[in-house]
């Protein structure tokens, strides 16, 4: 079994995500409290108690989620212990975070200061530059940009998220989006919405950019203990350097996650978890595993679906 462990991002969460597992599990308890001593704000009564629209806002979102994610790993680890053997991480988007916290690339602590930054510049830019964010279902990512570049009326619109072969997430201004997704309607494609507060992976929060790159600077990079594939270069990377930078582009650049998947499994990939609040990376396998491939695609949250995870991996 060659297992990989994936951590989801933003449009994952709910309310309550995790507690189970700090209620019973000291250690998960701790990944909490380390949290709360970062985020200036009541981060653990907002995932407990919401309301959504407030954890909903990036600069209390992103650390939501990734402290979900990291609780949900470690609840892992612990079922596990050594038995546990992991070939390598993926994160979606903001869930990278997470993956480079699980393969010792950062601290726990210093994982988390720079996702509380990271939510507030970008909500800084989404305040600045409104927008949004659709999935575009049924069409590949050669028709949708070429959509894009056939747009010319105003406002920014980009390719966010390869998530799936005919899945993609387009970015940007409300007009911008409406145009290329009537387009997109026309040629057979479904759009939906996302409940997101900010125009993601676009030029609408590149401003965040050079100010994330600042406030990294000076934060400890490890090389990988586990292999990460990178959302901006769908490879993996060992450099630190390299790391570090991809990090600062990540936030304005496309997420290549069809191409992540579909390099693992041409890695020998044949198990994967996704280790976080709900099943958006599990329910995206379906759609990317080639017709004759057989992979596990597995999922927990709480302490019974990772029973019932456990159970299939040992």
């Amino acid at each position: 079994m060659n297992i990989a462990v994936l951590f989801p991002g933003q449009g994952s969460q709910f309310i309550g995500m995790g507690c189970d597992f700090i209620d019973t599990d000291r250690a998960c308890a701790e990944v909490m409290t380390a949290a709360e001593a970062v985020c200036d704000f009541p981060l653990r009564r907002l995932m407990m108690e919401g309301p959504m629209e407030e954890l909903t806002r990036a600069v209390y979102l992103q650390p939501a989620i990734t402290v979900t994610n990291l609780i949900c790993w470690t609840a892992l680890q612990n079922a596990l212990g050594d038995r546990l053997q992991v070939q390598c991480f993926a994160g979606h988007s903001l869930g990278e975070y997470s993956a480079l916290c699980a393969s010792g690339i950062t601290g726990l602590a210093d994982t988390l200061r720079m996702v509380a930054k990271r939510g507030e510049l970008m909500e800084r830019e989404g305040v600045k530059n409104p927008g949004g964010m659709r999935a575009v279902i049924g069409l590949d990512i050669s028709e949708i940009e070429t959509l894009i570049a056939a747009y010319d009326g105003s406002g920014v619109v980009t390719a966010a998220n390869h998530n799936t072969p005919q899945q993609v997430v387009i970015s940007g201004t409300m007009e911008a989006m409406d145009a290329v997704g009537a387009q997109a309607e026309a040629r057979g494609g479904k759009i939906v919405a996302l409940n997101v507060s900010v125009a993601n992976h676009s030029p609408l929060v590149a401003a965040a950019v050079p100010d994330f790159a600042g406030f990294i600077a000076d934060i400890a990079f490890n090389p990988p203990r586990i292999p990460v594939y990178f959302n901006v270069s769908a490879k993996k990377e060992t450099e630190t350097a390299v790391i570090r930078g991809l990090m600062a582009q990540q936030i304005a650049a496309k997420v290549r996650w069809y191409e992540i998947i579909s390099a693992m499994i041409a890695d020998g990939i044949d198990t994967f978890i996704e280790v976080g609040p709900k099943t958006v990376l599990k329910g995206m396998m379906r759609k990317i595993v080639p017709a004759g491939v057989k992979v596990n695609a597995l999922q927990f949250d709480t302490p019974e679906s990772l029973a019932g995870c456990v159970e299939k991996l040992v």
